[in-house]
């Protein structure tokens, strides 16, 4: 790959991968718009490593309480704050590690068209767009139920659809029962973890076989994307409750209209 090629790219990822602008719909358009080839398999996985990477240095103090939580609780078997988080994050996780099993060969032969990406990133973009508007956030994480959390985990299964935004329908979700704006992303961003560690080894696992890896566009994309992902949690999670979701709803709407010009001129 090229040094430019990489940074695009792995900038790319890092930033979409957390803002509720999708990623997948980012990702087409420098080959849409500057005749790149596909990065391949590799560089994927990479650039997923660095986002896995950036979330969980970000997060580490929760998820050390997280973790040690659960722990504890299988020991004492006294639920604390901490563990119930740990159990609604297994769960939440659940719904799109099934729908990813059953429908991803369907997903990547029919739905990963500019069209579908197109509609997706219009029509989730004014659901979370509605969300916000509606917004009367009090809930904390502390109130995160099982149920809740299924719920929320269901919306997170659309996100398989290209487009969709892993991010932005898992914050609608959560915005929409009442969470408020800074909780509903950090259990976003902590719901990312387990996703990313199960689409990154599913994915991982096709480059057993695959020769000749550059290594060095590897690293740099790691490198690239984490750093850059880790800045944006950063200052999302420190502007969000100031600016709200209106400026990513409007950029979505931009993003679609775009996709469908170049699917209109195609």
């Amino acid at each position: 790959m090229e040094l430019l090629h990489i940074i695009v790219l792995a900038l790319i990822q890092g930033i979409t991968e957390f803002l509720p602008i999708s990623s997948s719909a980012h990702l087409i358009l420098p080959a849409e718009l500057l005749g790149w080839p596909d990065q391949g398999l590799a560089f994927d996985v990479a650039v997923h490593v660095g986002t896995l990477i950036a979330v969980m240095v970000y997060f580490r103090n929760d998820i050390f309480d997280i973790v040690g939580g659960w722990g504890k609780s299988l020991i004492t078997r006294e639920a604390t704050t901490e563990s119930n988080l740990a159990w609604c994050i297994a769960l939440a996780t659940i719904p799109a590690a099934l729908a990813g099993l059953a429908f991803d060969d369907f997903i990547e032969s029919n739905l990963r068209s500019i069209a579908v990406i197109a509609a997706t990133t219009i029509g989730f973009g004014l659901l979370l767009g509605w969300s916000d508007h509606h917004y009367s956030g009090k809930k904390t994480l502390a109130e995160m139920t099982f149920f809740l959390a299924v719920y929320i985990g269901c919306f997170q299964a659309l996100a398989l659809i290209p487009g969709t935004s892993r991010s932005g329908i898992t914050i609608t979700a959560a915005l929409l029962i009442g969470f408020q704006r800074t909780e509903a992303a950090r259990f976003s961003f902590l719901l990312s973890i387990p996703i990313i560690l199960l689409s990154g080894g599913y994915k991982g696992l096709g480059l057993i076989n695959e020769p000749n890896v550059d290594w060095t566009s590897i690293g740099l994309g790691v490198a690239i994307s984490a750093v850059s992902a880790y800045l944006c949690i950063h200052y999302f999670l420190s502007f969000i409750n100031r600016i709200g979701m209106l400026p990513f709803v409007i950029y979505r709407l931009i993003l679609g209209a775009i996709l469908i010009g170049l699917v209109l001129i195609a």
